[in-house]
């Protein structure tokens, strides 16, 4: 463990100039590339200039301001930055809050954790912004956060300003914890069964909505100017969950099979309240036109199943067939390392469903961004949205695309070869504290062997010490007699 953090030292001591050196972006002019804007087509030969962070034009024949850094990107493809619409990095700690059924009060932008290096890797594959994900324990869990991947920087710093929160929901086999047994002298947690996980939901939103209308009764009646009122004793379980009902949080739920989306679709109903994503979503092409209706998301693997019972009936047609059919589809990875590949994962819809090029971009701009509800600020390459950028050295849909530079609000947070340069830098630092590392290690073991051999030389009692007598109870000179051999003995 003492290794990793070492390393990681090095690495944001390394990188970090990375993310910071342009401080005030300024104007930048990206000039020569093939601009897939995603909202209109692809732009030969194109520019794209910014200024202050935003992208301020789109064209062939743009010019450099006076005074403007300009990027040469002849030969290379510059598309939205992506979108990971679900996403478990940049978290100090575990994302699961396993005890309780319901664990709304919980929030993962509490626990962001800057120098996650999943963050740096995640943009050297072209992510810009995801939505980071409380863990599936729970039928309710905790509350969540969309952030920008802005390496090097504090953790306030890091959630995408204006972007709704959420909050993860969980279906199936993990929230009933088929897949985490119950330790021995452990009682069990309800639920433990599919229909307990749809009681556990409803019965939160029951309380729920008391718990909103005492909270409205009371408002209206201080607006009316009653006096001396007693508010409602604030509960932070609920409150999440009232923001759910009143459109202000999404809900992004964990889900596999049909059957229980369909039952979460009824329950949303009931309560008057909408799914934002369904995450997974493997079955989803079953009941597409279902969840199409009820206006949800459904953010999918491209081609990942059969890793539990539960995932099947996946099938690598999902994301296609659901886009057929009206559902805002995305890819997303579950999986830091999956992130860094996201571009390829969308590619892959293109081969299982037939989808174009743009539709396969989509997957992973502009459509998760609609799911985040950020896409007027990310999501395409527009006039008046955030210079989130990516630009690759092949078409990003081939497999030998390799990002080569990451933009954030204009500001370059990746720079490949900027990276490669570096290297010989960080390899001679690690180096330098691994050895720093392994010569305390050498010190200590010396000190402690020192220490050994001092113990031992020294005697085992001070001159003219007397020798204690034995504690047993034997006649040993002292006067004593051992009641075993004397007059005593008789009383066993």
């Amino acid at each position: 463990m003492k290794r990793k953090i070492l390393c990681t030292a090095a690495m944001l001591v390394a990188l970090a100039p990375i993310a910071t050196r342009a401080q005030n972006p300024g104007t930048i002019l990206i000039q020569n590339a093939t601009v897939l804007t995603v909202t209109h087509g692809n732009i030969e030969h194109g520019s794209i200039l910014i200024r202050d962070g935003k992208i301020a034009a789109v064209g062939a024949d743009l010019k450099a301001p006076e005074g403007a850094t300009v990027i040469d990107a002849t030969g290379q493809f510059v598309m939205p930055g992506i979108i990971d619409c679900h996403s478990h990095i940049a978290v100090d700690g575990s994302v699961n809050e396993a005890g309780p059924a319901v664990s709304s009060m919980a929030n993962i932008a509490d626990v962001l954790n800057p120098d996650d290096i999943d963050i740096y890797r995640d943009l050297a594959g072209g992510v810009t912004a995801a939505n980071i994900l409380h863990g599936s324990a729970n039928p309710i869990g905790g509350q969540t956060v969309v952030i920008k991947l802005r390496w090097g920087k504090p953790a306030s710093e890091l959630p995408f300003q204006g972007a709704l929160p959420g909050i993860k929901f969980a279906l199936g086999e993990n929230p009933k914890h088929s897949n985490f047994p119950t330790p021995p002298g452990v009682t069990p947690r309800y639920p433990a069964t599919r229909l307990g996980v749809e009681e556990v939901i409803r019965q939160a939103f029951i309380e729920a909505r008391e718990y909103k209308k005492q909270w409205d009764d009371y408002n209206q009646r201080k607006s009316a100017g009653a006096q001396n009122l007693i508010p409602p004793r604030r509960d932070v379980r609920l409150d999440p969950l009232v923001e759910v009902l009143e459109g202000k949080r999404y809900v992004h739920a964990h889900c596999y099979r049909a059957d229980e989306i369909l039952m979460l679709i009824r329950v949303a109903n009931e309560f008057g309240f909408k799914v934002r994503t369904f995450q997974h979503v493997l079955e989803g092409y079953k009941i597409a036109d279902e969840i199409a209706a009820s206006g949800a998301g459904g953010s999918t693997f491209s081609d990942w199943w059969a890793y539990k019972m539960e995932a099947f009936d996946a099938i690598p047609y999902n994301a296609a067939l659901m886009t057929e059919r009206g559902v805002i589809t995305s890819v997303n990875s579950d999986d830091a390392q999956e992130a860094r590949q996201l571009n390829q994962e969308a590619a892959k819809s293109m081969k299982f469903g037939g989808l174009s090029a743009n539709d396969a971009l989509k997957l992973i701009t502009l459509n998760p961004a609609i799911q985040l509800g950020i896409e007027a600020r990310a999501g395409s390459i527009d006039v008046g949205k955030d210079a989130d950028l990516a630009i690759y050295n092949h078409d990003p849909l081939s497999v030998y695309a390799v990002v080569e530079k990451t933009l954030i609000d204009g500001q370059v947070y990746f720079d490949r070869q900027r990276d490669i340069a570096q290297r010989s830098t960080l390899a001679t630092e690690k180096q330098s504290l691994l050895d720093k590392e392994k010569k305390a290690a050498e010190e200590k073991k010396a000190e402690q062997k020192k220490t050994e051999e001092n113990s031992e030389k020294k005697p085992d009692k001070k001159p003219g010490q007397k020798k204690k007598p034995p504690q047993d109870g034997s006649n040993n000179g002292s006067g004593n007699v051992n009641i075993a051999n004397g007059a005593a003995g008789g009383a066993r």
